[in-house]
């Protein structure tokens, strides 16, 4: 421990920590985003469609993701319902 470390603040060093973890999330996403594919945004309109057919949701209440091992390609669909 150096002689400046004393003078640190611990608060210091836990915001620095939440920030670099929320950075991480949002690099994480944008490649997620840069790597999709071209049919991702209208397949997410055409599902945000049916869904309003029965339920008003927003646009920022579902959230489509495609996720691909190698092997397989899996399609995630979250949807916030109202209660």
């Amino acid at each position: 421990m150096s002689f400046f470390d004393l003078f640190k603040s611990k608060e210091t060093d836990r915001s620095a920590s939440i920030a670099k973890e929320r950075l991480k999330v949002i690099v994480a996403h944008e490649r997620n985003q840069r790597n999709a594919p071209d049919y991702l945004p209208a397949l997410q309109r055409d599902i945000m469609d049916v869904i309003r057919k029965y339920v008003d949701i927003d646009q920022d209440q579902l959230q489509v993701d495609l996720n691909d091992d190698g092997n397989c390609s899996v399609l995630e669909v979250n949807v916030n319902l109202p209660k």
